[in-house]
């Protein structure tokens, strides 16, 4: 038996705090894009180690500027 915890799409929607609507969601999945998810029957869910992998894939890495290094040794 699997360990795997699964999120409503719901859930996912509150897990993004709203930037990422229910329908939106829906939008993703007919297109095929956005994070991986599973049907049975009616019920879409998505499994939370893919939307970890998701958010690890869509994590943007920010460097300082050089206007901000400059002025730290001024």
């Amino acid at each position: 038996m699997s360990d795997n915890k699964f999120l409503t799409v719901d859930e996912v929607a509150e897990r993004y705090r709203g930037s990422v609507s229910v329908g939106m969601l829906r939008n993703w999945r007919a297109v095929k894009i956005g994070p991986s998810f599973v049907k049975i029957g009616k019920a879409v869910l998505y499994p939370l180690d893919e939307l970890e992998a998701w958010d690890k894939a869509n994590r943007v890495t920010c460097s300082a500027s050089k206007r901000l290094i400059a002025s730290a040794y001024d």
